[in-house]
This record gives C-alpha cells, sequence and structure tokens, in this order.
C-alpha cells in the first residue's frame, strides 16, 4: 500500500487552530497518540506528536496520521487526507467569529485564551454514539482505552506502513457480540447498552444521523431512543459528530461549573437547565463555549 504524504498549511484556514487540545480534550475517542500517550497530560495543547485514526473512505478502512509542526500539518495516508481533516477537525470553522458571538464572559474568555485554537472535531455518528455511551462514570483515559479494545476485539483490519491498525468496529460486527464478551473488554453494565444500540442500527431500527436537520430539542429526543442513551449522551453525540454547535452536554464537570459560577442556570431539571446555560454561552455556538470551558477547567 502506497504512503502518501502532504502538507497543510494552516493559515489558510479562519482563525488559529491546535491539534493537541482538538483531539484530547475529550471530544472524541477515535483518535491515539503513536507514541501510547493519549490523554496523559491533562490541559494538552500545543504538541507535536504524530496522533492517528482510521477513516472509512467508500466503505473500506484507511490510516490517517496527521501531526503539528507550528503553522502546518503533516499527514501520512493510504488516501488523500486533506478532505479527511478538514472535515474531522473542523478547519472551516470561523473561530474568531465564534468567539465575538460568545458573551463577553470572564470564566468563557479565560478558557478561550488557554486553549485559543481547540476546535470541534466532526466525528462519524455511529463510533461517537459508542463511544459516549460507553463514557459514564468514566475517566477520558479509561473511555480512551475501551475504545482501542473495542477495535482489536471486533474491528476490520488494515495494514499501513509495516504496521496493523484496527477500524472501529461497524455496527454489524458490534451487534454480533455478545454481551460477555463486551464484559470481558472491561464495558461492565454497558456492555448491553452497546449491544443492543449496535443491533438497533445493523437492523435498520434506527440511526443516529436520522436526528441531523431536526429542531435541536427534537434530535436529542430522537438520540435518546438508543439503548443506554439519555440526554447528556444525546448531547455530545449531536455535538460532535452531527453538527449542532449549540449542544451542551450536561456532565459532571459542566454541573459543577454551573454551580460554582452560574447558579441562576440550575432549573432543576436536564431540558431547562440546558436551555439557560445554552443562552448564558451565546445561543448558537454554545457547545464551542462548552468545550472551551470544560477542557479549562478539568
Amino acid at each position: 500500500m502506497t504512503v502518501e504524504r502532504g502538507v497543510l498549511a494552516l493559515d489558510e484556514f479562519p482563525g488559529p487552530f491546535d491539534l493537541q487540545s482538538t483531539v484530547e480534550s475529550g471530544q472524541s475517542y477515535l483518535w491515539d497518540r503513536a507514541d501510547g500517550r493519549m490523554y496523559d497530560e491533562t490541559g494538552a495543547f500545543g504538541g507535536d506528536a504524530w496522533y492517528e485514526t482510521v477513516v472509512r473512505v467508500d466503505g473500506d478502512p484507511a490510516v490517517v496520521r496527521v501531526r503539528q509542526v507550528d503553522d502546518r500539518l503533516e499527514w501520512e495516508s493510504s488516501v488523500d487526507a486533506v478532505p479527511i481533516l478538514r472535515e474531522r477537525l473542523r478547519l472551516g470553522d470561523d473561530l474568531p467569529a465564534i468567539r465575538a458571538a460568545t458573551p463577553d464572559d470572564e470564566v468563557v474568555e479565560s478558557a478561550f485564551d488557554a486553549y485559543w485554537g481547540m476546535r470541534l472535531v466532526d466525528d462519524p455518528a455511529v463510533p461517537s454514539l459508542i463511544s459516549f455511551i460507553c463514557s459514564a462514570q468514566m475517566r477520558v483515559a479509561r473511555i480512551h482505552g475501551m475504545q482501542r479494545e473495542l477495535e482489536r476485539a471486533f474491528g476490520s483490519t488494515v495494514e499501513f506502513d509495516g504496521r496493523t491498525y484496527h477500524a472501529f468496529p461497524t455496527a454489524e460486527q458490534l451487534a454480533e457480540a455478545s454481551e460477555a464478551e463486551l464484559r470481558d473488554l472491561g464495558l461492565g453494565y454497558r456492555a448491553p447498552y452497546v449491544r443492543d444500540t449496535a443491533r438497533m442500527v445493523a437492523d435498520g431500527e434506527a440511526h443516529p444521523e436520522e436526528a441531523a436537520g431536526l429542531d435541536y430539542e427534537d434530535a436529542r429526543e430522537s438520540l435518546t431512543r438508543f439503548v443506554g442513551v439519555g440526554d447528556k449522551v444525546a448531547d455530545c453525540v449531536l455535538l460532535f459528530a452531527l453538527d449542532y454547535l449549540e449542544a451542551v452536554p450536561l456532565d459532571t464537570w459542566i454541573r459543577t461549573t454551573i454551580e460554582e459560577y452560574y447558579p441562576d442556570c440550575d432549573r432543576g431539571n436536564y431540558a431547562d437547565t440546558s436551555r439557560a446555560i445554552r443562552e448564558a454561552f451565546g445561543g448558537e455556538y454554545a457547545g464551542y463555549a462548552q468545550t472551551y470551558v470544560f477542557h479549562y477547567l478539568r
């Protein structure tokens, strides 16, 4: 398999970009570091490590490796990685305009200053859904490790540059897994959720992409059809896979942030608290503000 290499100049895109914080901020569990140190450090930012992921191009797995060196991305792949990196790393987002649309708030501004250049990710919907089903009561490093276990156990293999990589398993591959096999990988009580959700997709009963294009709260409700998916997991998938940049997942960290910095936004239930904190974070791009604040305070 031919190894293609290329360079992507970051000055082509609006605003700054930081690869490490984008892929090591708890948004995506589909990337890995070539040096094995993914999620080793809190407040990850500014590094030049190689990151790797397996994507599907016309259904076939392909490896993409990328690192940031100053104002450029250097990449290696068996395919043209440029369109993949543009999409997955949201390089086209106008970060200065997004920041300008966010209220002048001390916590949010401090977070933007600390990690300026971090983007949201745009992951495929099914892997994002499975990853966040696994995320309940888990540290980011453990969630990440769990996805690697799923890949090794059930994902298709692809050879690249003398190494064997594993793709994230398809819904069909996960649907064949038994609850016992998934529990053996450390999924615990999440095992039947992953299996049953995968079966819903594989059987054509439901697909997370059916939420795309619905009004935001209807989209969130659509995703809660899946087994093991509540409002918070649904919001994660909306924000990190389905282009709902206003979504604010109310996890433990953000609830603590609300308690400490935005107590007026606590309305006693998920839907109303969600509306209030989205408004406090500026509405349309509230998910961007949330992601910066999460990475900053975590």
